[in-house]
Parts: C-alpha cells; sequence; structure tokens
C-alpha cells in the first residue's frame, strides 16, 4: 500500500516534470546528431551550443543532469522516493533559484539580441530557450515541495 506521500503526488507534477525531461533529452539528442553529422534538418551546430564550456564537458554533464532529471520523475511517478519529500524549505530556495536562473536567461537573451540583432527569436538562442525548460524544471521542484510537504502533512 502506498505511503500517504504517495497518494498526495498531483498527477500534474509528474506530468510536467516528465515534459520538461523529455524537452531537454530532445535538446541533447539534437545536439549530439547534428554535431555527428546525422541531422542536416536541424538547425546547423553553432546554434544549438554557446561555447561557454567545450563541448566533450558540456555532453557529459547533460547526460548527469538527464539521469538525475529521470530519477526526480521517477520518484513522482511512483508518487514515493526522496525528491517527492523535499522540506518546504527546501522548496523555496529552489524556487528563488529558478527564478534567478530564469531572469538571467532573460538578461542573456536582451543582451544578445543587443549585440547580435541577427540572431532574433530562435536563431541562435537555443541554449537560453533551453535553459528556461530547465528553470521550469526546478521550479515545478520547488513548488511541488514548498505546496505539499508542509510541517502540518506527516511525511513519512
Amino acid at each position: 500500500m502506498p505511503s500517504q506521500a504517495a497518494r498526495d503526488v498531483p498527477l500534474r507534477y509528474p506530468v510536467l516534470l516528465g515534459t520538461f525531461t523529455l524537452l531537454f533529452v530532445l535538446r541533447v539528442v539534437g545536439q549530439a546528431l547534428v554535431g555527428l553529422g546525422k541531422a542536416s534538418f536541424l538547425p546547423p551546430f553553432e546554434r544549438w551550443y554557446s561555447g561557454l564550456l567545450p563541448y566533450w564537458l558540456l555532453l557529459p554533464a547533460q547526460i548527469a543532469l538527464i539521469v538525475l532529471m529521470f530519477k526526480i520523475v521517477a520518484d513522482f511517478a511512483r508518487r514515493n522516493g526522496y525528491f517527492v519529500r523535499l522540506k518546504p524549505r527546501t522548496g523555496m530556495i529552489l524556487q528563488v533559484l529558478a527564478g534567478i536562473y530564469a531572469l538571467t536567461m532573460v538578461m542573456r537573451y536582451a543582451l544578445t539580441m543587443a549585440l547580435h540583432p541577427e540572431l532574433r527569436w530562435f536563431t541562435g538562442t537555443i541554449p537560453i530557450w533551453f535553459h528556461f525548460v530547465l528553470a521550469a524544471f526546478i521550479f515545478t521542484l520547488g513548488r511541488y515541495a514548498l505546496r505539499h510537504n508542509s510541517p502540518s502533512r506527516p511525511v513519512p
């Protein structure tokens, strides 16, 4: 029989977290395929890649992040596990960090547009848009912890 925490996870959380994970996986796979020359129908490699980290370092970091995201989604899909039981304080911290992260991406986009107006919208900003996806993932995780793990709810 599932624990109390398991029964209280609204379906929207695993669905949202899973959707953000899928979007990020598609971005990583798309970039890798373009880099290998296997997806000429997608934008060129330089549009996927800001160059802030060398790709040989970026790809393993992205894969590690995907593994963590899958673990979080699995906890929410099972409605039980470490990430379903985060403390409300952790939720608040995650939401604040997600807000700072998203605001930083807004500023990065504005700066990119000011310095490179030819890159309007999606033409060279794929990394920025996917940082918004990651910020949304972090915010959603934090929102769940803050709203559903209050001290008045018993956490097994």
